[in-house]
């Protein structure tokens, strides 16, 4: 008998009752607490909210959101078109009228062409939502800053409550909104220093000290398409990904994204884009870009771009660029499943779970949910901080994202979509896969007299946490049906605050590819030269921004060797294969006792290409960092890697 996908884990929005009204659970932050109060807003101030919909037959569309992913049910890969969608679960007109009118009535302003399908785009002065939404409206101290957010969680007549699934944007603690008029230009391009390798094991670092016993291998300067394809099954199974749909998902938009994937195709010799199997979807303009510092997102875009095509050279991808770095990802996600613009979302970005309210988490997870109907799956980055540990040194380079607890990060933990981790990869001078360790890395910086490296010894504690692969265990969301009898109760129980749940939860990844920046790839981008012009550059990256879409083209690959039908929803699949070998275990020490290491070389100054040139060591796993700072990779699954990375007999399963 199938399980269920995903167990329910908060509160259903909108049974409480108040003056013949009904409450919308969630839509007051966590963070609005009294002793954080700074009084009173002002009445005058400007809400940008968003009413969203919550459609004919809810229940309906969770029940048939599992089912059609559910293996082994009547209705598993019976998708829907974003028409028969709407036709049976979508927002009806006397609902959308309905709500409608009361928005207006209350002295709101509904702007239809910001509106869809989804929700209504509300605006008004705060003395006005105060009566829609009945609840007052207060400044609290948060993330750094005095924001708005309602005194009590918003009210909706009874009369539309059914109409309403959530509000968002009643507060301002992540929507602070302001136009900008042009976006920047492209940031210094990040050289990279030699000597590297291009491939594992290529170069050795004979000149510096031992490290665990021995000389370590300098790290690559990058992978090329050839190596990731072979890594991950591309070459051996002889698949293209031809027949799939990837859509990229980030803010804003690099310039010039084709051209210089095509050029940098054809300086390494992979195949490029075909014409017509590139394009852009983009809104008509663009804002908060100060911000979210728009042109750091540039970087973000080509890797997406560069490693999808990597994996899947003869996908079609289509970038979809949000307004902004706030609701606007969210409007772009609606766009996807509203047209189905592709069959495989990557998303490289996501937040600290404590700035999400419910509100926003329903919210999105109404997207998902359609997504899966539709035969679209969501593909997520896990972070790059591991379990978000306050007052790492990670932590610290993410100025207002450090976290106040440990926790696994949004959207990336919800239950209805994808988490991809990271690892670090060694892929052999053939294209041949070697092994993966769990992407963990502390540094050791080269002493001055350059006769070892700084103290403490490598792999003792107190080291220098530096990045990992997110994960851990949400307290947030119960386990969901497919993790069952894959996730272990004594992982699944324990709570990132150290508390034991009384039951089993949502844990992630899902699954891991390669994350760790000294094994990472090569990309090419449109950016600042050295000598301050702008042209073509190509860089070295990695994060769990390159682990996504990497997955996301190996899933492009899956689904053309399943006769080009949609995998949708993946995680029900890719749970129902773990424990067949289709999968790499990767741990923390794949190597026996010794921990994965290698010599980066970088130059001080990265952006200008200048010395004298640095030496870090290196260290992957979690060999000597604090147990309370690190996630494990162990046999089997585990919150580091999930379940491991993708093999060639992994794509095979799919025929």
């Amino acid at each position: 008998m199938a399980l269920p996908l995903v167990a329910a884990a908060f509160a259903a929005t909108g049974t409480a009752q108040a003056n013949d009204r009904q409450t919308v659970a969630g839509t007051k932050p966590t963070w609005a607490r009294s002793s954080a109060d700074r009084g009173k807003t002002d009445s005058n101030q400007r809400v940008d909210a968003r009413v969203w919909l919550s459609g004919r037959d809810p229940k309906g569309l969770d029940a048939y959101a599992q089912a059609v992913s559910t293996p082994g049910n009547q209705q598993y890969g019976k998708f829907l078109t974003p028409q028969q969608f709407n036709q049976r679960f979508g927002a009806s007109q006397q609902q959308v009228t309905a709500v409608t009118s009361w928005i207006r009535g209350a002295g709101l302003y509904v702007d239809l062409a910001g509106s869809n399908s989804h929700y209504l785009h509300v605006t008004g002065h705060v003395d006005k939502a105060t009566g829609a939404f009945g609840t007052e409206f207060r400044n609290y101290s948060a993330q750094g800053t005095v924001a708005r957010a309602p005194e009590n969680n918003a009210t909706v007549p009874d009369g539309v409550a059914s109409a309403v699934l959530t509000v968002t944007g009643l507060d301002t603690g992540k929507h602070l909104r302001t136009h900008g008029d042009t976006l920047p230009p492209p940031e210094p391009n990040y050289n990279v220093a030699e000597p590297c390798g291009t491939y594992w094991g290529e170069k050795v670092a004979n000149d510096k000290p031992t490290a665990y016993g021995k000389h370590q291998p300098r790290a690559t300067c990058g992978y090329l398409p050839d190596k990731l394809r072979g890594a991950y099954g591309g070459t051996a199974s002889g698949l293209t990904g031809k027949g799939a749909t990837v859509a990229v998902v980030d803010a804003y938009a690099a310039p010039k994204m084709e051209q210089v994937e095509n050029q940098f195709a054809a300086k390494h010799g992979a195949p490029g884009f075909a014409k017509g199997q590139y394009r852009e979807v983009l809104p008509p303009t663009f804002d908060l870009v100060d911000e979210c510092g728009a042109a750091g997102w540039y970087g973000e875009e080509a890797l997406d771009v560069t490693a999808v095509h990597d994996i899947a050279p003869k996908a079609n991808v289509v970038y979809v660029g949000a307004q902004n770095c706030a609701d606007g990802l969210d409007t772009a996600l609606t766009n996807i499943v509203d047209n189905h613009l592709a069959d495989i979302v990557t998303n490289s970005w996501g937040d600290l779970a404590e700035h999400y309210t419910q509100a926003g988490i329903d919210a999105e997870e109404s997207i998902f949910q359609q997504g899966a109907i539709e035969g679209i799956g969501f593909y997520f980055s896990t972070g790059d901080c591991g379990y978000e540990v306050p007052g790492t040194p990670c932590q610290a380079r993410y100025g207002d994202a450090q976290s106040t607890r440990r926790q696994a990060d949004l959207p990336a933990s919800d239950p209805w979509v994808t988490a991809v981790g990271g690892t670090t990869l060694a892929v052999g001078k053939s294209n041949n896969y070697k092994f993966e360790a769990h992407w963990n890395v502390q540094y050791d910086n080269l002493a001055a007299n350059g006769k070892s490296w700084s103290s403490p010894p490598p792999g003792t504690y107190p080291s220098t946490y530096s990045a990992g692969g997110g994960g851990g265990v949400s307290d947030i969301f119960a386990q969901p049906g497919y993790q069952r009898g894959v996730v272990p109760k004594s992982l699944s129980t324990k709570l990132p605050d150290g508390t034991t749940a009384k039951q089993p939860m949502r844990t992630i990844p899902d699954i891991s590819a390669v994350g760790d920046s000294g094994t990472g790839i090569r990309y090419p981008e449109w950016n600042q030269r050295s000598d301050g012009s702008f042209g073509y550059t190509e860089s070295r990256v990695g994060g769990t921004s390159l682990s996504a879409p990497i997955i996301a083209g190996v899933q492009a690959l899956a689904q053309q060797a399943q006769g080009r039908q949609p995998i949708g929803f993946a995680n029900p699949s890719i749970y129902l294969r773990e424990g067949k070998h289709l999968y790499n275990d990767v741990t923390d020490q794949p190597q026996g006792r010794d921990p994965v290491a290698y010599v980066r070389t970088n130059y001080t100054d990265p952006y200008a290409g200048t010395g004298p040139l640095l030496y870090i060591l290196v260290t992957s796993g979690n060999k000597g960092i604090s147990k309370a700072d690190a996630l494990s990779a162990t046999p089997g699954y585990d919150i580091g890697t999930g379940v491991g990375s993708p093999t060639a007999s992994y794509l095979r399963s799919f025929r």
